[in-house]
């Protein structure tokens, strides 16, 4: 069942109550539980996820519920914390996790994850994202003033940024020697740099560490394929791809100016995490 309704109160009345009696079509348990995935939003501004079934709302209060029974069914490994620096921490993301909710909730996002770690004592704020099928490294601010700092350190692009990805085919010697690619996305100059890892010969795929210079939508996706050595696993670029495994594309390392002591520092994802057969010599 998928659906969206927006419900307003005509009387002070509890959440559950009135979602209740508008949705007769779900039971109370359902409602709850779309509750606390963060698939019902208090209008307002800001608006805001409403968790609790027991708030009293007032005359005139909107709520808004999205609610997709296969949606809030899923599940996906969890997050990892790398580095606690109290101010900022640093996450491995795994594969199949979004960044952040969205309308239809938020239980199978990275920043719930990370709220719900700490038990919703310290703020967070979300400073760069991974797409949904890709893994890897992400920094989660605490602070406003340590957001605003990261965020500073983005918009100059400071923060060093490495990928491991795995594409389809051996690339050929003249665009190893090359090693990047500038084609325009979205009619912006783009600039992705790369190096050979290694080549599985028997597969016909190569990894390759990339740094990504600009920060374009789904550069290295779109980059590669358009270069015709599409990622493989991408859903969405590229043809005869497919891998089952998933998206081969995954945030290794992160190097940045600490906002919080001056000195550079650098966060690498343990060997543990890397996609399967990164590390074959």
């Amino acid at each position: 069942m998928k659906l969206v309704r927006t419900v307003v109160a005509q009387s002070n009345i509890n959440a559950i109550d009135l979602l209740s009696q508008q949705l007769p079509e779900l039971s109370k348990g359902r409602l709850k539980d779309a509750m606390a995935k963060g698939a019902v939003l208090l209008s307002g501004k800001p608006q805001k996820r409403l968790r609790r079934a027991q708030t009293a709302l007032k005359a005139g209060q909107q709520l808004q519920l999205h609610y997709d029974a296969d949606l809030l069914q899923r599940s996906c490994e969890p997050a990892i914390l790398i580095s606690d620096q109290q101010q900022y921490s640093v996450w491995f993301k795994p594969a199949g996790m979004l960044s952040q909710g969205n309308e239809w909730g938020d239980h199978m996002s990275l920043l719930r994850a990370v709220e719900q770690h700490y038990s919703s004592k310290r703020q967070v704020f979300l400073l760069h994202r991974l797409d949904r099928e890709a893994s890897g490294l992400v920094i989660i601010a605490h602070t406003k003033h340590t957001a605003a700092a990261f965020s500073k350190l983005i918009a100059a692009r400071q923060i060093s940024k490495t990928y491991l990805i795995k594409v389809k085919g051996q690339l050929p010697p003249s665009l190893l020697q090359q090693g990047e690619l500038r084609f325009a996305l979205d009619d912006k100059p783009c600039l992705t740099r790369f190096s050979l890892r290694l080549v599985d010969s028997e597969a016909q795929q190569s990894w390759l560490d990339v740094d990504l210079i600009s920060g374009r939508k789904h550069q290295i996706r779109r980059h590669f394929a358009l270069a015709g050595h599409p990622v493989m696993g991408d859903p969405q670029y590229g043809k005869d791809n497919k891998d089952l495994t998933g998206l081969a594309l995954q945030a290794v390392s992160l190097a940045f100016v600490c906002p919080k002591t001056g000195k550079p520092v650098s966060y690498v994802l343990p060997n543990a995490l890397w996609l399967q057969g990164a590390n074959r010599p």
